[in-house]
């Protein structure tokens, strides 16, 4: 393979979702990658994702993807499931010199790690009905039983800040019950906004009976994969950048992300103008 030009280490991987879902998965690539240059975009004029029809979604995620390339990013990621489930397979098909990373539920894990043989999986309707997570029942779930449910409502709460509040409780618990008293014994996020309830889940549940499962991690190594199999993975050891775009308030991104990251980083506003996304 021959070497890429230099400036090419230094294009950023980009990141996107409907809202603040995909910076769960943002800070494990940063954790592993911590040179590398980094795009965040929450497409929040938009969310959430998960009740719209699929090919709402695939026009979304290709304008998403044409931005992006725009920006130089070196490798995309599908920090959302139910963009992955709706639009993976297209934004491959239709970008096919472009590098995507997705989300799927951890089925596969799930079903490996599970003593008791059931497995809670919380994710939103739009993944559920997708062929992608029939596909992963297929592959890796015969020998289980799936509890499922597409916790509505819990991404606008996570959006608000609701983290730990009565009615994210409440809601979970609803959630919940039914799986634990069915003894599930593992649970798969299927969505990547809710890891940032995963203390209250850890409440909520069994602590040390019942596992919980985050994908991220999985997909940080994913990335670090494809950039060295590419050989575009940036040899710098200084902590790279990190800046976010919003098509909606820029001001509520910022204080989303130093409520949930613990940081301040510099926020562009995007506007839809004739399907696509342009700067402010």
């Amino acid at each position: 393979m021959n070497n890429p030009p230099a400036g090419h280490l230094a294009d950023p991987i980009a990141i996107f979702d409907s809202g603040v879902g995909g910076l769960s998965v943002l800070r494990h690539i940063r954790a592993l990658l911590p040179g590398e240059n980094l795009l965040y975009l929450a497409d929040q004029a938009n969310v959430p994702y998960g009740p719209r029809p699929a090919g709402e979604v695939r026009q979304f995620t290709a304008a998403i993807t044409r931005f992006l390339l725009a920006q130089q990013a070196k490798l995309i990621v599908v920090a959302c499931n139910t963009a992955t489930a709706a639009a993976l397979t297209y934004l491959r098909d239709t970008f096919p010199h472009t590098s995507f990373v997705g989300m799927e539920p951890a089925v596969k894990p799930g079903a490996q790690q599970t003593q008791t043989g059931k497995v809670g999986v919380l994710a939103t309707a739009g993944t559920f009905e997708s062929q992608r997570y029939a596909s992963l029942m297929a592959r890796y779930a015969q020998h289980v039983t799936l509890y499922e449910d597409p916790c509505v409502g819990l991404v606008e709460l996570i959006e608000a800040g609701e983290l730990a509040s009565p009615a994210t409780a409440a809601l979970l618990q609803r959630c919940l019950a039914p799986m634990l008293q069915a003894g599930v014994d593992t649970i798969v996020l299927g969505c990547t906004h809710y890891p940032f309830v995963l203390p209250l889940l850890t409440t909520l549940t069994a602590p040390g009976r019942v596992g919980i499962i985050d994908p991220a991690p999985a997909v940080a190594r994913q990335v670090q994969r494809l950039l060295l199999a590419q050989q575009v993975a940036t040899p710098q050891t200084a902590p790279g950048h990190l800046h976010a775009f919003t098509s909606a308030d820029p001001g509520r991104l910022t204080h989303q992300i130093q409520t949930l990251l613990g940081e301040t980083i510099p926020v562009t506003p995007l506007s839809w103008q004739a399907g696509e996304l342009r700067p402010r």
